[in-house]
C-alpha cells in the first residue's frame, strides 16, 4: 500500500471514529421520542461513510475546477414596476408588523409579530433563498426606502455635487457580524425576546441605523456589506441556481454563486457567527449547558447583576464561546492546508475557503429549525386571521390548530441527518473545487483537502451531537 493510500485510510478511519462519538445521544428535543428503524449509531457511521466516499469520489472524478468561472444564462428581464411593487410590499408589511407590535395584544402567542420574526423572517427566508435565490432583496424594506429616497433626492437636485462617502474597506462585513450576533442574542438569551412592543422598538432602531448608513455610504454599498439581514440571506442565496441581478433572472449551476464570494474583512467571522449561534441554540437545550449556566449566573450575579441580567450575560458568554469554537475548527483546517502549500498564506487560504462554510451554515439551520417550521409555522394561519390577538377572524382561520401528525418524529430525524450530511458534502465539493484552482498540482490539492475532510467530520459530529442535546436533560 502506498503512503498516500495509507494516509487516506487513516483519515477515513479517524473520520468514522470521531463521527460515531455522539451516536449514544438521542435526537434533538424538538423531535421528541421516536423508534427509529435502525440504531442511531448506524446514522453516525453512515454519515462517515458518505463523507469519506464523497471525498474519494471528488478526488477521482473531479479533476479540474468547475465552479470558479461559470457562465450564467439570462432567462428574462424583470420590469421596473415589479421591482417597485415588491419593495412597496416589503415596506407595507414591515409597517404592519410594527403596528401589530405596538397596537396588538402583548401575549407572544397571540400577536403575529414574534412568529413573523422568529419563524418566517429568521428561518423561512433562508429555506426559500437556497432554491429561489435572494428573494429578500426584492422585498427588503430598508433597501426599498433607501432606493426611493435616493431617487427623490436625485430628481429634486438635492444631491447635486454631494457624493456618498467611500465605504471603508476595513469595515467590510463587520457591521453585519455585529448585527447577526445581536439578533441571535435577542432570540436565544434576552429575557423579553417575545415582547411584541420591544421587538417593534428594536426593529425601528435597526431601521434608523440602516437609513443613516445608506445616507452616508450609499444605498447599494451599505446594503451589500452592512445590512446584517440582507448580507445574511444573501449568503444562502449564493447556493441557489437562480440569480436575480441587473433587473433580470439568470441561472447557474447549484453552488456556483458561492465561489464568487468576495472575502472582505469580517466575512469569515460572519460565517462562523452564523454557524456558532445556531450551534449554541442546540447546545443550550442540553444538560451540559444546564449544568454550567448556574455557575456562570452566580459569577455574574457576584458582580452586582440581578438574576435575569446575570443569566443574559451567561448566555452571551456561552454563545460567543461557541462562535469561537467554530472559528477555531475552521482555522485549524486552514493552518493544515498551509502546510501543504506554503506559498499560500494562512490568511489568504482562510479567505479563499470561507465560502465553503455557507452550505454548512444552511445545513445547521435546516437541521435545527426544520421541526420549528414544520409545526410552529402552521400558527401563521390563525395569526393572519387575528394578527393583533383581539378576537377577530378575518379569513376564517382563527380556530385552526397545529397538526403535529403530518410528519412523524422519525421523519424529522431523517430530514435533520440528511441536511447535515448533504450540507457537509456540498462544503467538501466547494473546497475541492477551490483547491484545484489554487494549488499548482492536483496531488497537492487533494492532500490539502485531508484537512478539510477532518473539519467537515468535526462539524458533522458537532451537528449530530447538538441534535441530541435536548434529550440529554
Amino acid at each position: 500500500m502506498t503512503p498516500r493510500r495509507r494516509r487516506a485510510g487513516l483519515i477515513a478511519s479517524a473520520a468514522a471514529l470521531v463521527l460515531a462519538l455522539p451516536a449514544n445521544a438521542s435526537a434533538h428535543g424538538l423531535v421528541g421520542k421516536q423508534d427509529l428503524p435502525i440504531p442511531r449509531w448506524l446514522f453516525a457511521w453512515a454519515a462517515a461513510v458518505v463523507l469519506v466516499a464523497s471525498f474519494v469520489g471528488l478526488a477521482v472524478l473531479w479533476a479540474t475546477p468547475r465552479l470558479q468561472e461559470v457562465v450564467e444564462r439570462r432567462r428574462f428581464d424583470v420590469p421596473v414596476l415589479v421591482e417597485f411593487l415588491a419593495g412597496l410590499l416589503g415596506v407595507a408589511f414591515f409597517a404592519f408588523c410594527i403596528y401589530a407590535g405596538y397596537s396588538g395584544t402583548q401575549a407572544a402567542t397571540a400577536n403575529i409579530l414574534p412568529t413573523i420574526i422568529y419563524v418566517f423572517f429568521w428561518v423561512v427566508i433562508p429555506f426559500v433563498s437556497v432554491p429561489f435565490g435572494d428573494v429578500f432583496r426584492a422585498v427588503n424594506p430598508w433597501l426599498a426606502v433607501g432606493k426611493a429616497s435616493g431617487w427623490v433626492l436625485q430628481r429634486t437636485g438635492a444631491t447635486n455635487g454631494i457624493d456618498p462617502l467611500p465605504y471603508p474597506k476595513r469595515l467590510g462585513r463587520w457591521p453585519a457580524v455585529i448585527g447577526i450576533l445581536i439578533f441571535a442574542w435577542v432570540e436565544l438569551v434576552y429575557a423579553n425576546r417575545d415582547d411584541p412592543s420591544q421587538l417593534a422598538t428594536m426593529a425601528l432602531a435597526y431601521s434608523a441605523f440602516q437609513l443613516v448608513g445608506m445616507s452616508l455610504y450609499g444605498t447599494e454599498a451599505w446594503s451589500k456589506r452592512a445590512d446584517a439581514f440582507g448580507v445574511y440571506f444573501g449568503m444562502f442565496a449564493r447556493l441557489s441556481p437562480l440569480h436575480w441581478r441587473d433587473g433580470g433572472l439568470a441561472t447557474r449551476p447549484f453552488l456556483a454563486g458561492a465561489p464568487k464570494l468576495e472575502p472582505v474583512a469580517g466575512t469569515v467571522a460572519l460565517l462562523c457567527a452564523m454557524i456558532g449561534t445556531t450551534s449554541f441554540d442546540g447546545f443550550s437545550q442540553g444538560k451540559t449547558w444546564n449544568s454550567i449556566v448556574p455557575h456562570l449566573q452566580d459569577f455574574f450575579g457576584s458582580l452586582g447583576l440581578n438574576a435575569e441580567h446575570a443569566l443574559e450575560w451567561a448566555g452571551l458568554l456561552g454563545m460567543m464561546v461557541m462562535v469561537f469554537l467554530i472559528a477555531l475548527l475552521f482555522r485549524l483546517g486552514v493552518m493544515g492546508m498551509h502546510t501543504v502549500g506554503r506559498r499560500l498564506s494562512t490568511q489568504r487560504l482562510s479567505g479563499a475557503f470561507a465560502h465553503t462554510l455557507i452550505p454548512i451554515a444552511f445545513a445547521y439551520i435546516l437541521a435545527h429549525y426544520f421541526s420549528l417550521v414544520a409545526y410552529q409555522g402552521q400558527a401563521i394561519v390563525p395569526l393572519l386571521s387575528d394578527p393583533l390577538g383581539q378576537g377577530h377572524d378575518y379569513f376564517g382561520g382563527a380556530d385552526t390548530v397545529i397538526n403535529y401528525t403530518w410528519i412523524s418524529a422519525t421523519g424529522i430525524w431523517y430530514v435533520q441527518v440528511a441536511a447535515l450530511i448533504l450540507g457537509h458534502v456540498a462544503g467538501l465539493a466547494l473546497a475541492h473545487d477551490r483547491a484545484l484552482a489554487l494549488f499548482e498540482k492536483p496531488r497537492d490539492a487533494t492532500r490539502s483537502q485531508y484537512w478539510m475532510l477532518a473539519v467537515m467530520v468535526c462539524f458533522t459530529s458537532l451537528g449530530l451531537w447538538l441534535l441530541s442535546a435536548a434529550a440529554q436533560q
